[in-house]
């Protein structure tokens, strides 16, 4: 799967707007890691969102860049061992200790079409981003 940053996409979106998918996960979320491998092993689900959408994995404990998103700036916020991304508290609904994996998926204008916390099952993901592919491409 063709995966970009957030600084990239804004460059990409410049020149070619697109539907974002933004994945937020952690290295300990077991279903995370199980949700990956069943995402990447279905073809026709890793060819529609690479035909039809920006996709960002984003590590919501891990990343320590600044990232700018939607003009504003979010910082990594340490706490002893370890610590979460500003933007990963920003995109959950759940602002003390958002839920993994978590899927928010933004409009070709960056609005917010479709959230979901847990697993998001590939029967399902693909229906979804059909559904908002067919909406904005």
């Amino acid at each position: 799967m063709r995966e970009g940053t957030f600084s990239e996409l804004e460059t990409l979106h410049d020149g070619h707007p697109k539907p974002v998918i933004i994945h937020l996960y952690t290295g300990w979320c077991a279903i995370c890691k199980i949700e990956s491998f069943n995402l990447n092993k279905d073809k026709d689900l890793v060819n529609l969102i690479n035909d039809h959408f920006y996709f960002i994995n984003f590590e919501a404990e891990k990343t320590k860049d600044k990232i700018r998103f939607e003009g504003k700036e979010f910082n990594y916020l340490p706490n002893g061992n370890s610590g979460i991304h500003e933007l990963a508290l920003a995109l959950s609904k759940n602002k003390s200790q958002p839920v993994y994996p978590l899927w928010i998926i933004l409009d070709a204008d960056q609005n917010l079409v479709y959230y979901h916390e847990g697993e998001f099952k590939p029967e399902l993901m693909k229906k979804k981003l059909a559904e908002i592919s067919n909406t904005y491409n």
